[in-house]
């Protein structure tokens, strides 16, 4: 290294020591030392701040004078995980970040924890977003997302007597620090009332909408930082606050009264992601939710368009919106309101727009899943909303009846409005110009069976574009151990372009890389030991196999047969001691929420933690077998699990993961994937070769048939198969009833007939987890598939995703602001 480079950082790490003393007697009067570690915290984000915010300006600048074309990404959820090390890392200032605290006694990581994960995110489809605004920025490619400034997130998670118990996620009691409120970029929107179309004196009509009442939306900026690029995109989070013209102290005790009310109501719209949607007062508020932030964000589009750009004629020229599965639907019917009713544009123009700017990704299998909302509902929250999309499907239907004459139960089968319900995702489909999937396999799916009538209405309309997770997270810095091996091994070249990663298979008998990359897996199985059991005071063998399933608790995506297995083996140890001689020792880990509403899912998590509870103090078996789950599921915790697993479990059904991204992070990260041939599990299985992956179970095209000839029945599969009849039969009596038993659970898989064929796989995946046995005890044959997995994994990154995305739908090009 130069003597100038030298200097140049020495200068560097003395003006950031320097800006970072200054920020913290601004912020808090007092001397660095007498600062809490909060207080540190705070003092070195507001001190990167003012780096992000020069690039920010510069960005947003950049776009302007080129009138570049700009993408906004509309999703219900962002779950972004903690953004300190992320941005360090995107600005290339970590180290010297680092070096110039290590000189104050200052330990980073120590501030790395501080920061609490960002409520505004639950699962796959929030951390998708995440990933995806991460590579829009990383790719320089202008960019922006929205959505909610949740105050709470979904829940913090509590496992009390083994069981889930829902505590509020406070995650914004000490502000957020990475937000900008921007008051002056507000905007109105409006709820309820009467709306409908007056005659006038010269025979035209006129819209009339009135009583409604009115919600301030307010803006709160995120930076989204660009890797080593100066690149700086938004994430814009709406907060619902009462206008300003409405909190008058005047008027009668009974108005004040009303007035109070109708204030906690407002408030109430981002009070917490995901409200509890069994009831009617649930169901309404998010529906509430979702048009809230799908009408300030298009309103602010709009605005935004008009002054930097002009006429509205070049709108879809200029603006793409994208909306992430269906909650952000009304942005078509709101798109046309603003565009007619406010613009005063004739109907086909702003259809034209409409269409040409809004873009769809699907992430729904299952037909019964898709959103709908009932007319009743929908009409008296959203009257002018209701009106159009009532146009938008009387156009569309005549046109379907000339394609298809006479061809009525087609009509219905495509009608947005159709049995009392408004469903979304017709009305995403019929309001866009393309439609993507996010695996091959989902593509395929919605094309034949989910949305067979629209494909054949639309057929260049719907695309794939196979889900990614972007490696700067999930590997760099996740994983740094293992991301400076691959650097001595292939260099950093791979840090800008991750498909560079498959040059590792030059190594992949290299054994003494491969001795270092067995080293690098250890070391985050024992910093993983040790992080349980200073979270959950539980031992676990840091040398056993860690065999990892995390994930949102549902039905189909099996947890059920995961524990289902564990108490087979168990019983298979207590029936035949000797029969640990011939096992690996095990550790197998769950994580992931239940909806508050979900009983069945709850109940899942009760059987899990009841299940460990009994293993675990079993000492017949806990030397070879333990159980861990692991409690409120997160980024934070996420990034610690994945460097150190050894099997990924993909064990949902086939056909019914669209994608799933969790089986991505782990393989990048080394894992062998235990899976079906469901989602993106298909293309990993292509990519590295049935010999460096677990498959089991049946495949799609089977479950569809099952499904079409109703032959599949539970009760057979329980009698013909004494494995599964033990084990399900422990659900009411035997070891791991205790303090109630399990009969729901029971109850369950058999009046839904088995729904997900819990049964019919379940002796396919017990045979699966036995080749794990073959496959782990070839030490370097193991280390040869891990490495096989991670130099594949590239092409899963976000920014292979995004690049395509850019291309094929969006029509929107890179910009570079990197200083020469």
């Amino acid at each position: 290294m130069s003597v100038s480079i030298i200097n140049k950082q020495i200068e560097e790490k003395a003006s950031l020591q320097k800006s970072f003393l200054k920020t913290a007697n601004m912020l808090f009067g007092k001397e660095w030392d007498e600062l809490t570690k909060e207080e540190l915290y705070q003092t070195l984000v507001n001190t990167i701040r003012q780096y992000v915010s020069e690039n920010w300006i510069m960005t947003n600048k950049y776009y302007a004078e080129h009138n570049c074309k700009e993408v906004y990404y509309f999703s219900i959820e962002f779950l972004l995980g903690r953004l300190l090390n992320s941005n360090l890392i995107n600005l290339d200032m970590k180290d010297i970040c680092k070096d110039a605290l290590a000189d104050l006694g200052i330990d980073i990581n120590e501030l790395f924890k501080q920061e609490p994960d960002a409520g505004l995110g639950n699962g796959g489809l929030g951390r998708l977003a995440a990933c995806f605004i991460d590579s829009m920025a990383s790719l320089g490619l202008p960019g922006h997302g929205c959505t909610i400034r949740y105050q709470y997130g979904l829940f913090e998670q509590k496992i009390i007597n083994n069981q889930q118990v829902e505590i509020p996620d406070n995650w914004l009691k000490n502000g957020f620090a990475w937000e900008y409120r921007k008051a002056d970029k507000e905007v109105r929107v409006n709820f309820g009332g009467n709306a409908y179309m007056a005659e006038q004196e010269d025979g035209s009509l006129k819209l009339v909408h009135e009583g409604y009442d009115t919600v301030s939306a307010v803006p709160y900026d995120v930076p989204i930082v660009g890797y080593h690029n100066n690149v700086v995109n938004t994430l814009r989070l709406w907060n619902a606050e009462v206008p300003k013209d409405y909190a008058s102290l005047s008027g009668t005790r009974e108005q004040l009264q009303e007035r109070l009310r109708q204030s906690y109501r407002i408030q109430a719209i981002t009070s917490c992601l995901y409200p509890d949607d069994s009831s009617y007062e649930g169901k309404l508020l998010r529906l509430t939710q979702e048009y809230f932030f799908v009408s300030a964000g298009v309103q602010s589009i709009v605005r935004h368009y008009k002054r930097r750009k002009g006429a509205l004629s070049a709108f879809a020229n200029q603006v793409a919106i994208h909306i992430n599965d269906t909650h952000p639907a009304m942005a078509i019917p709101e798109l046309m309101r603003v565009l007619v009713d406010v613009e005063g544009m004739d109907w086909e123009k702003a259809w034209n727009i409409t269409k040409n700017t809004i873009a769809y990704t699907n992430h729904t299998i299952m037909p019964e899943a898709l959103e709908t909302w009932p007319i009743d509902m929908f009409k008296k929250l959203l009257p002018r909303i209701y009106m159009i999309i009532e146009e938008i499907n009387a156009r569309f239907l005549d046109n379907i009846r000339k394609m298809y004459p006479g061809d009525e139960e087609r009509v219905r089968r495509v009608s947005i409005i159709q049995d009392g319900m408004v469903h979304m995702a017709r009305l995403s489909v019929v309001g866009s110009h393309s439609v993507n999937g996010v695996a091959k396999i989902h593509s395929d799916i919605l094309k034949s069976y989910s949305m067979k009538d629209f494909n054949e209405i639309y057929p260049k309309k719907f695309n794939n574009k196979t889900n990614g997770i972007t490696h700067r997270r999930w590997l760099i810095a996740a994983n740094p151990e293992l991301s400076s091996l691959i650097d001595e091994a292939i260099s950093d070249k791979w840090r800008r372009n991750p498909s560079r990663l498959i040059d590792l298979l030059d190594f992949k008998d290299d054994k003494a890389f491969l001795d270092k990359l067995d080293k690098v897996k250890k070391g985050h199985k024992l910093y993983l030991a040790g992080h349980i059991k200073r979270r959950i005071g539980f031992d676990i063998d840091p040398n056993s196999v860690y065999d990892i399933q995390v994930k949102r608790i549902h039905s189909y995506k099996r947890q059920i047969m995961n524990i289902l297995h564990v108490m087979y083996v168990y019983n298979w140890i207590k029936r035949d001691p000797s029969i640990k001689n011939q096992m690996l020792p095990r550790t197998f880990m769950f994580a992931g929420k239940a909806a508050p509403g979900y009983h069945i899912a709850k109940e899942t998590i009760r059987l899990i933690n009841t299940v460990a509870s009994v293993v675990n103090n079993d000492k017949d078996v806990n030397d070879h077998i333990r159980v861990v789950f692991l409690p409120n599921y997160s980024v934070t915790l996420a990034e610690k699990l994945f460097p150190a697993a050894d099997v990924s479990e993909q064990i949902s059904l086939a056909g019914k993961e669209a994608s799933g991204t969790s089986n991505m992070k782990f393989m990048m990260n080394g894992a062998i994937t235990l899976g079906t041939l469901d989602g993106a599990n298909v293309e990993i299985c292509d990519a590295v070769g049935e010999e460096n992956c677990i498959i089991f179970g049946l495949k799609a095209e089977e479950v569809m048939e099952y499904y079409k000839t109703g032959l599949y029945s539970a009760w057979t599969e329980y009698n013909v198969n004494p494995k599964v009849h033990d084990v399900v039969d422990q659900l009411l009596t035997g070891p791991f009833v205790g303090n109630g038993d399990f009969h729901d659970l029971h109850n369950y898989l058999f009046s839904s007939n088995d729904e997900y064929f819990v049964f019919k796989d379940f002796m396919s995946y017990c045979a699966a987890h036995s080749k794990i046995k073959a496959k782990y005890n070839d030490h370097y044959g193991w280390l040869k598939s891990s490495l096989i997995n991670i130099a594949h994994s590239g092409q899963f990154s976000s920014d292979r995703t995004i690049a395509e995305y850019a291309k094929d739908i969006w029509n929107v090009h890179p910009i570079n602001l990197i200083k020469e």
